[in-house]
């Protein structure tokens, strides 16, 4: 599956807004998610192969040659016009995709597989708990969207500074509150800090915790054995880990989220 970039924007200064159409995105089928994702495959400098291929089938190529694969939450998709929407964090020159969303420019090809999802705001809980930062910004977003008039959610963002806030639209009664970071170890602690001091009040709510893999990790501890919730009343991903290259990362995951799961 690919697209050709028809727009990108900076939202903040470490957010890129890129608008996929064309390609073969007509036969692009989302899931009814609000964490719909795709896996994107960015084709390294030099590689033998045309802009547009399929990942799978690169398979025999020598590693430096293959694409570097990143998953990317949807945005936003527009099946009567075909238009996908990612957003990207960016951190300056560091990683794939950022310099990549940075970069960005109308008729540029961008190859991914999936969309896959799992997660979409059940109307059937009391209130709704959205935690994250940058990373989770796209999905957040999308969930609060998606309630109803009356519903309740209690977000909790984190990031870098005022200009790196955005408008979080949504029929919902929404209590937002946006944490800074100072650029100190206490930055660590700002996520778990602000949901301590939550008042849940009566009915049990749904989390969706999302973003950087330490912070997450406590929140899910203090909602776990301290709040009361159980697994079944959580989605909790670990999108990046501080001091680690995505690359490093990559490899370790699997081993922190089970060793996550097991908390």
């Amino acid at each position: 599956m690919h697209g050709r970039v028809s727009s990108a924007e900076s939202l903040t200064p470490g957010l890129v807004r890129v608008v996929l159409e064309g390609g073969d995105l007509a036969g692009l089928e989302m899931p009814d998610a609000t964490d719909a994702y795709v896996n994107v495959a960015f084709r390294p400098q030099g590689a033998p192969y045309d802009e547009v291929f399929d990942p799978q089938d690169l398979g025999d190529l020598p590693r430096e040659q293959r694409p570097a694969r990143r998953r990317y939450t949807v945005r936003a998709w527009d099946p009567s016009r075909h238009r996908l929407t990612l957003d990207f964090v960016v951190h300056g020159d560091s990683g794939v995709a950022g310099p990549w969303a940075a970069s960005a420019a109308p008729g540029d090809v961008l190859v991914f597989t999936g969309p896959n999802g799992g997660y979409r705001p059940d109307p059937s809980v009391a209130w709704h708990l959205l935690v994250g930062d940058e990373s989770a910004l796209p999905a957040i977003a999308a969930s609060l969207e998606a309630l109803s008039p009356g519903a309740r959610a209690v977000v909790r963002l984190v990031c870098d500074g005022p200009d790196h806030e955005i408008a979080l639209p949504s029929p919902a009664d929404v209590d937002l509150g946006w944490l800074h970071r100072r650029g100190d170890p206490s930055d660590r602690s700002l996520l778990v800090d602000a949901v301590r001091d939550l008042d849940f009040g009566t009915g049990r709510p749904f989390g969706f915790v999302h973003g950087e893999a330490d912070e997450i990790r406590a929140v899910r501890r203090h909602l776990l054995h301290e709040r009361g919730l159980t697994r079944r009343d959580l989605s909790c991903s670990p999108y990046w880990r501080r001091t680690m290259t995505d690359e490093d990362w990559r490899r370790v995951k699997r081993d922190f989220v089970a060793a996550m799961d097991a908390d």
